[in-house]
């Protein structure tokens, strides 16, 4: 197994969206920050994923595209920028992975059904193993993170640090 982690549409304009949604991603960005620091020590890729949207001004350079200041996503990270829910419809991220070897996915980020959800899929799509790692969805729903967590492969923080020594 070689992973990576994709780290998937967390953004400044999404804390917009009510105190639920805001309150979600903060709990998750205690994860995702969590497996940043363990990717990083492993020497393994962390990945950035943005969905651009210029209709909605989500697009680089723009202050609700930014990224929050409390996740450590660092410009080295690799950035990948997406149209569709789905991270690795119409961009360079299924090549990035294999040039890097990358046989598994783990996936965090907003929105648990939707783009989390697709992007999930879309690696099973592709023969890579995605798995969720618990606590690090974020939703304006919070039942539909229960869900999402239901029907995936998913792995605690604590059994990741494990696996990958």
């Amino acid at each position: 197994m070689k992973p990576a982690l994709l780290v998937v549409d967390v953004r400044k304009e999404f804390f917009k969206f009510g105190s639920t949604t805001a309150q979600s991603l903060n709990e998750a960005i205690e994860y995702i920050n969590a497996a940043i620091a363990l990717f990083r020590e492993k020497d393994l890729p962390v990945i950035c994923v943005q969905q651009v949207d210029e209709e909605e001004k989500l697009v680089p350079g723009e202050e609700g595209f930014g990224l929050p200041e409390e996740l450590d996503i660092l410009p080295s990270d690799l950035h990948i920028h997406k149209t569709y829910g789905n991270s690795f419809n119409r961009t360079p991220l299924e090549g990035e992975l294999r040039d890097r070897g990358i046989d598994t996915v783990i996936i965090t980020g907003f929105s648990a059904e939707y783009c989390v959800l697709s992007t999930y899929r879309g690696a099973q799509d592709l023969d890579l193993t995605p798995t969720i790692l618990r606590g690090s969805l974020a939703s304006d729903n919070l039942e539909n993170i229960k869900f999402v967590e239901s029907i995936s492969n998913i792995i605690p923080y604590v059994v990741l640090k494990k696996v990958l020594g």
